[in-house]
């Protein structure tokens, strides 16, 4: 039987050449990108997922006190903290403890082996991590692995790269981190163990020193008002995290003095499960507001969305054509076929369309892979596995069964003499049901191509934005290898080079990586405020043009300004202060006081507004930064390169330009936006495709109809007109219904935005023409085809 249907099912492919090819190229387009979507998806929730014990382990998180009616996060804690939970919190299985030491999450110190160097990105970690974390170990104990502050752990990857083999325990390589470092951590170290980073972990690093190498040698607050490295837990089973979180809330406060300033002032703690991190990385007034998980959210009910546009092209032109398979339902009804029987044979014609469509889908997988890695930015790999097969399997069944379920209960339902006396009446209901399935589909492509306009305007926002310091033609790199210790005369050689306007360093960056915190005072001060900052030295001011509003920048002629500190407009505001020049501050412990007020600039994204800054003076930090002289850019670093490798030989120039970083600090908006746009296309193709089906259709139904109205008279104009006017109402149906749900679900994405743009009418007087526009090039070939066809041909026809 199944045979049987399935050579019915391939005549009818080969029968209706122009209907298979809109539902092929539908079913097909609308797979593929579901494929692409699935794929990425899978990536993003597979993150963090390869620790065995990933249900029970937590991260402890701090939210700081109302600030301005504004609750600060951090994932930053004290260090003294992860023995205080593992002696007094019964819930707490085990503690472990790390801390990467760089500023921007990315510089890297260098690793020397055999007068080889690479750079490194490290990691200080307790003596469990790999018991807490599951990483797995090639080689060593990991018991005792970090037991020895004189040891450390190589990544498999970075020790082929030293040694061309993973059998180097008790081989010594030399780290270092400039003259930045803290006191004590450059040196030379022997390997105790050989680990791997799964591609799925969030934290990848090359290698892993003792927790207590760092501690030990840094000059930090240990004490309870800290935020320095980050704490994770594991919970014992059966734990309640909920019950925990009030248990912990309150957990710093408990080590002051009741009724203190510093109890007041203590942070909240709670804690988070360590594979939600990823996804769920985003905090408002100290709860979870988002994170990645909206653009898994988004792409998945965009695939979810393009597909039932693809099931209703099926759904519309299979139950449109159903007159031409009327006698064929009649007659093996006649013959003793059930509903049941007739249900399952156009079910399977749906599967086998679907089938067909899966592998046309695949194909178009593989010739786009490449490009769609590109535009969302990560290394995805398609492992062929029992898993994905079972996936793309189950959504080509799940497709097929949505598309065919309509058009198989409405070719069954048919009764045998009706069909057979031709007395066959399309339903009003049947047509209502097409046509709201054109109005849904329309729907959806119309708030799609409304909401890329939207991302599209506010990137073009955050691009075009006066940040209040100027970015462009300005590289930055790290101080590293040999340049640390001759930092000063480093920077005097580079601005030497013809082409360098300015040069100077700096601790951190200008787009959120900085310093912060709130131990900040000041004379009658009387609430406790968050502050950001940096660290820089001469020259930063004017390389970066930040604008000052009162007082004066650091000055090689005031020898007092090393111990000076300026501060953003913000910070003036927030500290009451009326005349602020020359006002003392007490920066954690350390006697500064004021040179300047800077006018407030954006020193993290647009999802921020600007805060209380300061910036102090530093003579040496890890970062360099250099302003070129704008049509100079490739031969002044060529410049600055040769100077580089005259300090560090055989260690590769890594620079970028800071206006490009401020680019990728938007990377996921800007592929959401670009994929938007893809996928916003092919939803409007899709249901093009259909609507193209529909009216191709339609006309050859109403052939004689049109046949006689030219007969009788009719003109061109009027046959067109008639045959499209009904497209064109469902599809302004369609476009009343999609402007107040584009339109809110626009003005929910860019509340995320400190500075948003405002939804211009134009958007959606712009976004209905061109939808209207489209539907009339789609409909017009086949009515104006219909309109001019010869209407003897059309009467005679049987």
């Amino acid at each position: 039987m199944i045979k049987n249907y399935l050579k019915i099912a391939w005549r009818n492919v080969r029968k209706d050449r122009l209907f298979t090819f809109l539902n092929l190229i539908g079913l097909a387009t609308g797979l593929a990108c579901t494929l692409l979507i699935y794929i990425w998806v899978s990536d993003e929730i597979s993150i963090d997922k390869f620790n065995t014990n990933a249900s029970r382990l937590y991260q402890v998180m701090q939210n700081g006190d109302p600030d301005h009616g504004n609750v600060f996060t951090t994932e930053h804690t004290p260090d003294v903290l992860a023995k205080a939970l593992k002696d007094e919190v019964p819930e707490v299985e085990d503690v472990a403890v790390i801390k990467f030491p760089d500023q921007d999450g990315n510089s890297k110190g260098i690793i020397t082996c055999n007068s080889v160097s690479f750079k490194a990105r490290e990691l200080f970690a307790t003596s469990n991590f790999f018991e807490v974390f599951c990483y797995p170990l090639v080689l060593g104990n990991k018991n005792g692995a970090l037991s020895d502050k004189s040891h450390v752990l190589l990544s498999d990857a970075l020790a082929m790269k030293l040694f061309h083999t993973t059998n180097v325990i008790g081989k010594t390589i030399e780290w270092s981190r400039g003259n930045t470092a803290p006191k004590g951590i450059n040196g030379v170290y022997a390997v105790s163990g050989i680990f791997k980073v799964p591609a799925t972990s969030s934290q990848q690093f090359d290698l892993v020193f003792a927790h207590d190498l760092y501690f030990s040698t840094t000059r930090h607050d240990i004490g309870w008002f800290s935020s320095d490295p980050s704490t994770y837990i594991i919970l014992k089973k059966g734990v309640d995290p909920g019950r925990l979180n009030n248990k912990l809330k309150n957990f710093i406060k408990a080590k002051f003095k009741d009724g203190t300033q510093e109890q007041k002032w203590a942070g909240n703690l709670f804690i988070q499960r360590y594979t939600d991190k990823y996804l769920h990385n985003h905090y408002e007034n100290g709860t979870v507001a988002g994170g990645r998980i909206e653009y898994v959210k988004l792409f998945s009910i965009i695939a979810l969305f393009i597909l039932v546009i693809a099931c209703i092209n099926f759904m519309n032109l299979s139950t449109a054509k159903a007159t031409r398979r009327m006698k064929e339902v009649g007659i093996k009804k006649v013959v003793g076929a059930t509903r049941a029987t007739l249900t399952w044979q156009y079910m399977s014609e749906s599967l086998f369309m679907t089938f067909l469509s899966l592998a046309l889908a695949l194909l178009l997988v593989w010739i786009l892979f490449p490009a769609f890695k590109e535009i969302t930015g990560k290394e995805l790999n398609v492992a062929l596995n029992t898993r994905l097969v079972f996936s793309i399997t189950g959504i080509t069944i799940i497709t097929g069964i949505i598309a065919g379920s309509y058009p198989a209960l409405y070719l069954s339902k048919f009764k045998p003499v009706t069909v057979l006396k031709g007395k066959l009446q399309t339903s009003a209901g049947e047509s209502w049901v097409r046509k709201g399935l054109v109005v849904f589909q329309f729907a959806i492509s119309a708030i799609l191509i409304i909401t890329v306009m939207v991302v599209y305007k506010q990137m073009q926002l955050v691009q075009a934005k006066n940040l209040g310091y100027n970015k462009d033609n300005i590289i930055h790199f790290a101080n590293e290898g040999n340049i640390g210790a001759n930092q000063q005369t480093f920077i005097t050689e580079l601005k030497r080079i013809p082409g360098v306007v300015n040069a100077t360093n700096m601790e951190g960056d200008m787009l959120g990586n900085h310093s912060g915190g709130g131990g900040i005072n000041w004379p009658g001060k009387t609430e406790r405020i968050e502050f950001a900052g940096l660290y820089v030295d001469f020259d930063f001011m004017e390389t970066m043009s930040l604008q000052m509003k009162e007082g004066r920048t650091f000055s090689r002629d005031f020898p007092s300004d090393t111990g000076g500190v300026i501060l953003n407009e913000t910070a003036i505001k927030m500290m009451h202060l009326k005349n602020p020049i020359g006002m003392p501050v007490d920066l954690w412990g350390l006697k500064q006081h004021i040179i300047g007020v800077v006018k407030d600039f954006n020193y993290e994204s647009m999802y921020n507004k600007v805060g209380p800054f300061f910036i102090c003076y530093a003579k040496n930090t890890t970062n360099i930064v250099v302003k070129i002289k704008a049509g100079t850019e490739k031969k002044t670093l060529a410049g600055v390169e040769s100077l580089y490798k005259k300090y560090n030989p055989g260690l590769p120039f890594n620079y970028s330009f800071i206006d490009a970083d401020y680019q990728t600090m938007y990377a996921g908006e800007q592929s959401v936006s670009i994929l938007s746009r893809y996928f916003a296309g092919i939803a409007i193709l899709i249901s093009c495709l259909g609507l193209f089906g529909l009216a191709t259709f339609t006309a050859q139904k109403r052939q004689k109809e049109i046949g006689i109205r030219k007969v009788i008279g009719a003109s061109v104009t009027n046959i067109v007109t008639m045959l499209s006017k009904d497209f064109l109402a469902l599809v302004c149906l369609a476009l009343l219904i999609a402007i107040p749900v584009s339109w809110w679900a626009a003005s929910e994405w860019l509340q995320s935005f400190a500075y948003r743009i405002s939804i211009s009418p134009l958007v959606f007087i712009v976004t209905g023409a061109s939808v209207l526009l489209i539907t009339l090039l789609t409909i017009s070939f086949q009515s104006i085809k219909a309109a001019i066809a010869n209407p003897v041909k059309s009467l005679r026809t049987e």
